[in-house]
């Protein structure tokens, strides 16, 4: 945060902080309109457990609710599939097995629904990815949701959504004991990173509008993540058990260097700052 920086506080409980915080938004999607002929685009970042899912959700209703058909969508549901992801692993490196970071989405398939979203008729329907995290992989084309078009406004939200490459001095030094032990060559941050700076950068560059939930701290994605991980769906077949602490430790790992370089950077258009319990409490324009 540079010094130009202005804080704005919401007031009030943590409901009405909730509100505010939503109002904001939808204002600044509602200006945006007022100058484009076609759907508005939304970025929505913020680490693990953040409460982005269900940022999105609200806005979705706030905006359903005053007549303007919304439809959100998660990055995360446009990993690539299991099978991929271990492809990319032993042709490029071991970590690109575990979904998550930059290089592990399908790209193409994020950008094709963008575009049927963006130019949906009337009478349109739109399939819409879905990843099933209890099984690691991409659920059935045949359980994918479906929007009935035209969207006025799409949201796209995720962990690294607007995300920028590092400045190549800042891959040198691990950030963590995987990257050390598992990556001591820096070959798999130097890949994503690469891909931050093309395929990425170009998605990003279709948003009209960034927003970030920023944490207080990075100490507090465990917390938040374990509460995500607990609450899972795991009656379907095949699905996986919870992580233990241990593993769920080692899963953050991998997304501790693009997060923390989020949280400096703000490569967003307003970051709306929440505590250890998600409430909004404080907003500004990097």
């Amino acid at each position: 945060m540079n010094g130009r920086c202005v804080l704005n506080s919401f007031a009030g409980d943590p409901t009405s902080a909730f509100e505010q915080a939503d109002a904001l938004i939808v204002d600044r999607i509602q200006g945006l309109r007022s100058t484009s002929a076609g759907p508005v685009l939304i970025g929505l970042c913020g680490p693990q457990g953040s409460g982005k899912s269900f940022t999105a959700a609200r806005l979705v209703k706030r905006l359903q609710d005053s007549g303007l058909n919304a439809v959100a969508r998660s990055i995360d549901d446009f990993y690539l599939t299991r099978e991929e992801r271990h492809a990319l692993a032993q042709h490029v490196h071991p970590l690109l097995a575990t979904r998550g970071v930059p290089g592990t989405h399908d790209l193409v398939l994020l950008n094709e629904t963008l575009d049927r979203l963006c130019n949906a008729g009337p009478t349109a329907e739109v399939q819409l990815p879905t990843f099933d995290k209890t099984i690691d992989d991409r659920a059935p084309a045949s359980d994918w949701p479906v929007f009935c078009g035209p969207a006025v406004v799409i949201i796209l939200e995720g962990w690294c959504v607007g995300a920028r490459p590092q400045p190549a001095s800042g891959l040198a030094e691990p950030v963590n004991r995987l990257e050390a032990e598992e990556d001591p060559e820096g070959v798999w941050r130097a890949f994503v990173n690469d891909r931050l700076a093309s395929d990425y950068a170009n998605l990003f560059d279709r948003l009209d509008l960034k927003v970030m939930l920023k944490a207080p701290s990075f100490d507090c994605i465990f917390d938040w993540r374990a509460e995500q991980e607990a609450k899972l769906d795991r009656r379907a077949d095949g699905s996986k058990p919870p992580m233990t602490a241990g593993e769920l430790q080692r899963f953050i790992a991998h997304y501790e260097r693009v997060t923390r370089w989020l949280m400096a950077d703000e490569p967003v258009d307003l970051v709306i700052e929440i505590d250890r319990g998600l409430t909004p409490r404080r907003w500004f324009n990097p």
